[in-house]
């Protein structure tokens, strides 16, 4: 009788781990070459995430060390390059950081800006030194092209911290993406769809998690209006529309479903629609061939607002969705 329970969690657990495994599967695209595109000098290594402030002026982190992901500068510290996006032809510049941060334990990830009343720019970074998880707060120098470091953040819900947007002096919303490490965990913890990972709420007085059960919370970015918060779900492939509460609270309030692990969100400052990064190989992502690389895909997403706005799909299941490879 215990050989065959024993044989029928097993049979479960492969079925299981099949199906998975089949959400991962490759999809095939057309392989489309962008026009008036060109490889930016200093970013050959990749780069991770970017926020654009209304000047044009652009943050790009890179050097991103992750579990399970290529690195194609394991000996190089991650750095925050700047792009100023008015100019014909924008180069990028690594950007100095001054006042005694260790530039060598910099390991950048999510990235996102805040202006204050006295358009002072202030830049967080989401910063894994030895795989920890921590926000470092920067301050722009714009004359001298350069980052003063100000303070480092810690709490133990930071933890595996993915992406992150501010909202005002320290108080920032944060994706959580994984509870493992090692890449063996985090592969296990990705196959079996556990679901337990979070969106959190920083600010100096409380530290709280508003919004849970996402099967790896990523690209976090905010409306316009400031009234709803947009996730991403790399692993369950969707979007979650999040409308914000006083306290901070998140409740649900739609998931645009995509087809494609969906990673950075920005939104259009003029219009409002959700740009999106994404992954139509996933398998490629884990087992990388430099032969033959994954590619990557765009989605828009027109008039992404809440239900009460109206949406153009005929179904009314979600926003326009258009997809460029």
């Amino acid at each position: 009788m215990g050989k065959l329970v024993a044989l029928t969690l097993l049979g479960a657990s492969l079925a299981l781990i099949g199906e998975r495994l089949l959400n991962f599967r490759e999809r095939v695209i057309k392989s489309i070459e962008p026009q008036n595109c060109h490889l930016i000098e200093g970013l050959e290594n990749g780069s991770e995430d970017i926020d654009i402030l209304p000047s044009g002026l652009a943050f790009i982190s890179t050097g991103l060390k992750y579990p399970g992901m290529p690195n194609f500068a394991p000996d190089k510290p991650g750095r925050i390059f700047l792009m100023d996006l008015n100019e014909q032809n924008p180069k990028a510049q690594a950007l100095e950081i001054s006042d005694g941060f260790d530039q060598e334990s910099l390991n950048p990830h999510g990235i996102s800006t805040f202006i204050d009343k006295d358009n002072t720019v202030y830049l967080y970074v989401v910063n894994h030194p030895n795989m920890d998880s921590t926000v470092e707060v920067f301050k722009f120098e714009e004359q001298r092209h350069s980052l003063i470091h100000l303070k480092t953040i810690k709490h133990e819900l930071l933890k595996s911290v993915n992406d992150i947007v501010v909202l005002g002096p320290e108080q920032f919303y944060a994706t959580r993406d994984h509870y493992f490490t090692t890449y063996f965990l985090v592969l296990l913890e990705m196959i079996l769809d556990l679901h337990w990972t979070s969106v959190l709420f920083y600010s100096p007085k409380e530290v709280k998690v508003v919004a849970q059960g996402f099967g790896s919370a990523n690209g976090i970015t905010v409306s316009l209006d400031q009234k709803y918060v947009y996730v991403a779900d790399v692993t369950a492939k969707n979007i979650h529309i999040m409308k914000k509460h006083d306290h901070w609270d998140l409740t649900p309030v739609k998931v645009i479903q995509l087809g494609t692990l969906v990673d950075n969100l920005t939104v259009d400052p003029a219009t409002g629609d959700i740009l999106a990064g994404c992954h139509p190989n996933p398998m490629k992502l884990l087992i990388y061939n430099p032969k033959d690389p994954p590619g990557s895909e765009s989605a828009f997403l027109q008039n992404p607002g809440p239900p009460a706005q109206g949406w153009h799909l005929p179904n009314g299941l979600g926003p326009t969705v258009s997809m460029t490879n």
